[in-house]
């Protein structure tokens, strides 16, 4: 499953590079679709997750590092301010570790919460311009993500279960929330630092929640 979804966001990649008419240097947008100046962008990079919960069994509150990678497009919603509206989507490995004490307090066993998602992230950036090569971009918006595959660990037991199912200690496919952060472009190569702060509750109990938290940093390039 993991390698088929790579497969197809590398083949997406592959797609919006080539659909760009010429490059996005700077400032100045080069690729047209109609009067309207619009961008493609690749995106790579390591995503630092967490799982907050208020179920012991479910809670990996320290940070596990996983993959994100995506494409995604971007338009300039007005002419008269550098305001853009972009949308993507990105294959991204969340989740968390966590420790689950014995009733007695004597014993610990150790659980690492593995959640892949397909995510659909949007946001709106604001581009300042230093020069015609280099901008600050900061950025608001939010995500929609689809539990896809995964696995629990339970270092104590020894075992392993799926991370989404109707079981009782399992997450909910489904999470949304908040990102922000900011990047900094140079010509074509891009850089960003951001958070998606999740707030769709992902466990199964009524009177408990669970939220996602990740911190991404990523690579890549406009065209």
């Amino acid at each position: 499953m993991k390698k088929f979804l790579l497969v197809a966001i590398t083949s997406l990649l592959t797609t919006l590079s080539a659909g760009a008419q010429e490059v996005w240097t700077g400032r100045q947008f080069r690729s047209f679709h109609g009067d309207v100046p619009v961008y493609y962008g690749i995106r790579i990079g390591a995503a630092f997750s967490h799982v907050n919960s208020d179920d012991k069994m479910l809670d990996g509150g320290s940070l596990k590092a996983g993959l994100n990678i995506g494409g995604l497009v971007g338009v300039q919603i007005t002419r008269n301010a550098p305001v853009y509206f972009e949308a993507g989507l990105s294959y991204i490995q969340k989740g968390g570790i966590g420790y689950v004490y014995s009733e007695n307090g004597n014993s610990r066993s150790k659980f690492k919460y593995n959640l892949d998602y397909i995510e659909l992230p949007f946001c709106f950036k604001y581009k300042y311009d230093f020069n015609y090569h280099m901008s600050l971009q900061p950025f608001l918006g939010g995500y929609f993500a689809l539990g896809v595959g995964g696995k629990i660990r339970d270092f104590g037991e020894r075992k392993a279960y799926g991370s989404f199912s109707d079981d009782e200690y399992s997450f909910r496919r489904f999470d949304g929330g908040l990102r922000f952060g900011c990047g900094f472009n140079y010509d074509l190569f891009y850089v960003e630092i951001g958070y998606e702060f999740g707030l769709a509750n992902i466990c199964h109990d009524a009177f408990d929640t669970s939220h996602n938290g990740c911190l991404q940093l990523n690579v890549g390039m406009n065209f």
